[in-house]
């Protein structure tokens, strides 16, 4: 009990802002107060240049000096404070496994929700923790009550785990797909809105929409089309693998019923963390995956019957969160698309150069997707690399061809003159 209630006081439950950093160091917590973002900070918010601080952001990482890490889309790494708060976990519950992961550490879950809740701006009681998008999404997939004949809109342009477990579904239970091929990049939301209401039809039971399509960050309208379908009594099911944490949102606000994503991203929390959004009127439309007692119950946690998980990593969210809320939303935003903006004009103009990702501002940030006249994507990516070392991903699917690049905060815009250097000589 006393362990118990140390981890707890020490945790700073009721001490206010970045309880999980100063559990992990105190003294990085400190020197993060100084910088901390403050809601209506107009300066800070429009400061994607400001390079001191993010040049402290920038050392607060543990990145190669070696290899430019520009696949920041594919997994992120941590920053120091929350690669030492998983190990420091790790470490604790190696001492006596069963009581300090169930009898301790599992005693932080409850006040992680809390944060978890606040960062998607939604009720505790309508997020569940879990291990990434796929777990999240594939959840709800398979959890909805649905029968042969029943439609399901999607798009050929969403991520092969998700459309592998609709096809699943539709092979063993009929359900019929109803695919839309978005012609990216697209720069008139009205027409991406139209794409998918004109697939809408009586028999239509769910919609899945990837809020941000990972092959060229194009950033789909969600609210406009989880409107219409919401109105027709449609479940809306939305992919969040690539935005939460990368631009500035509240879950809510999209309009969906569901949502996932993988912390391990743009959070920068540890690898296999994610969480699960469903609108607390819609928890009992679902059935747990990994089943429990009450498996159509209204009761949040119900998805949370994993068996044995890596209680360290779970509660290193924590720290990330913190981290995040240092440098702040609104903030980060602004840095990950001046980034992309950055190299992107750069080169924008070069005869052999085009991208694939939207010109709107507000329809993409970091990602950005580029292709070279005369190359392969695979011939591209491997010439970055094994010439500069610098590592992106080819994208070869459904009508997009190109490489994907991606910085994170600890990018630096000297960083990315390496890249458009490599760019210039390769596409002369």
């Amino acid at each position: 009990m006393s362990d118990r209630r140390a981890f707890l006081r020490r945790l700073g439950i009721s001490a206010g802002s970045l309880p999980f950093l100063h559990w992990a160091d105190p003294a990085f917590a400190a020197a993060s107060q100084e910088r901390h973002y403050r809601p209506g900070d107009a300066a800070a918010a429009a400061g994607g240049n400001d390079e001191d601080f993010w040049g402290w952001v920038k050392a607060s990482y543990t990145t190669s000096p070696n290899i430019l890490n520009l696949n920041n889309g594919g997994v992120a790494p941590q920053p120091k404070v929350v690669q030492d708060a998983h190990i420091r976990y790790y470490q604790y519950c190696n001492e006596a496994p069963s009581y300090y992961m169930w009898q301790i550490l599992d005693q932080g879950r409850e006040p992680l929700r809390e944060r978890l809740a606040g960062l998607c701006g939604c009720s505790p009681e309508e997020v569940a923790i879990n291990r990434n998008s796929t777990e999240g999404l594939n959840t709800v997939i398979f959890g909805l009550n649905l029968k042969a004949g029943d439609e399901v809109v999607l798009t050929r342009q969403d991520y092969p785990n998700m459309i592998n477990a609709w096809r699943q579904r539709e092979k063993r239970e009929g359900i019929k797909l109803v695919w839309i091929d978005l012609p990216l990049p697209m720069d008139d939301e009205a027409q991406i809105i139209e794409l998918y209401h004109k697939a809408f039809t009586a028999r239509t039971r769910v919609v899945h929409i990837t809020h941000l399509i990972n092959w060229t960050g194009q950033i789909l309208p969600v609210h406009s089309i989880a409107e219409e379908a919401r109105q027709r009594g449609i479940h809306v099911i939305t992919d969040g693998a690539h935005t939460l944490a990368h631009v500035d949102f509240k879950v809510p606000a999209l309009g969906c019923d569901y949502f996932a994503s993988s912390l391990h991203k743009w959070l920068s929390a540890p690898f296999g963390s994610g969480l699960l959004f469903i609108r607390k009127e819609k928890i009992r439309n679902v059935w747990a995956l990994l089943s429990n007692n009450e498996p159509d119950g209204p009761d949040i946690r119900k998805f949370e019957s994993l068996g044995t998980r890596s209680f360290a990593a779970e509660m290193a969210i924590g720290t990330a969160l913190d981290f995040h809320e240092v440098i702040g939303a609104q903030r980060k935003e602004a840095r990950l698309r001046y980034l992309k903006n950055y190299w992107v004009d750069q080169v924008k103009d070069l005869p052999r150069v085009t991208f694939l990702q939207s010109a709107p501002a507000h329809q993409s940030c970091a990602i950005a997707n580029i292709a070279v006249a005369g190359m392969k994507p695979e011939e591209l990516s491997a010439e970055l690399f094994n010439r500069y070392r610098i590592h992106t991903v080819a994208i070869n699917w459904e009508h997009i061809h190109g490489v994907r690049v991606t910085p994170n905060v600890y990018t630096s815009p000297g960083d990315l003159d390496r890249l458009v250097a490599a760019i210039r000589k390769i596409a002369k």
